[in-house]
């Protein structure tokens, strides 16, 4: 757990940038971030959740800040790195956490929700790598890490438009990676697939079933991982944690799986 967890320094000196920070495993991430030294910029569209962070952040002593970020716009990815530069002189990490998940049958889905998903979850994420990596290239490069997820590696019924877009941001991670270090740009991208964590958008997905059948469909859920529970989103966040530190100069390109033994099945 985060809150129990002492401060190392493990991110000391490093300027952050995460989205979908206002909520789930950005705003975990987030947390973990400050509390290893690094200064964190937050990003969503959820202003009043981002400025209420900011300020528990700045009150524990944290330099933060928030702005909005409609990750699908090119534009504003230019603006929000450009502030983060301007604050700081530099850009460290990024974490694209923001996205979108929700379930229609593959003949029930219209052309637009097919499209929103996409935009959301993958041109998101690529339009905030590329503006990351041409930030990072020049200086001591960086560290991008992108959150898919275990349906991006797996299927599911009616999540054919989420699992098309998490499986398209895995393998854009791994090529983004090597194109990166064949260029000399010292900027690695890795990708991280949690199993289901116990977030606002996973949990949203009970919120129109009766009680009775909720509770089955929370045991189903839970037993649908050996482990027997939910992931928390602080475990997440440590792991994140990890690619964005030293300690992971020697990893790019790779996938890692938090899933409470979900894909060993």
């Amino acid at each position: 757990m985060a809150g129990a967890q002492q401060n190392t320094g493990r991110l000391q000196g490093k300027v952050a940038l995460l989205t979908g920070a206002a909520s789930g495993i950005g705003k975990a991430t987030a947390l973990r971030f400050a509390e290893e030294g690094a200064k964190v910029a937050l990003s969503d569209i959820e202003p009043e959740k981002g400025a209420a962070l900011v300020a528990e952040m700045t009150a524990a002593g944290h330099d933060a800040f928030y702005q909005d970020l409609d990750v699908t716009n090119p534009q504003e990815w230019q603006q929000v790195v450009d502030a983060v530069s301007h604050r700081w002189g530099k850009l460290d990490i990024l974490v694209n956490s923001a996205g979108i998940g929700r379930a229609k049958g593959l003949l029930d889905m219209t052309y637009d929700f097919w499209q929103n998903t996409m935009r959301i979850n993958m041109d998101g994420t690529f339009l905030g790598t590329q503006a990351a990596v041409d930030r990072m290239k020049d200086g001591d490069g960086g560290s991008i890490i992108n959150i898919s997820s275990v349906l991006g590696i797996s299927g599911m019924t009616n999540l054919t438009a989420y699992c098309a877009s998490k499986g398209a941001v895995r393998l854009f991670s791994k090529a983004a990676a090597i194109e990166c270090a064949e260029k000399g740009y010292k900027v690695r991208v890795n990708s991280v697939h949690p199993g289901y964590i116990e977030t606002p958008m996973v949990m949203r997905r009970f919120d129109k079933i009766a009680t009775n059948d909720r509770e089955a469909e929370e045991t189903r859920l839970k037993q649908s991982h050996p482990l027997g529970r939910l992931g928390k989103a602080t475990e997440i966040a440590d792991m994140i944690l990890y690619l964005a530190s030293d300690e992971a100069a020697f990893v790019t390109g790779a996938e890692f799986v938090i899933d409470g033994g979900y894909l060993a099945r």
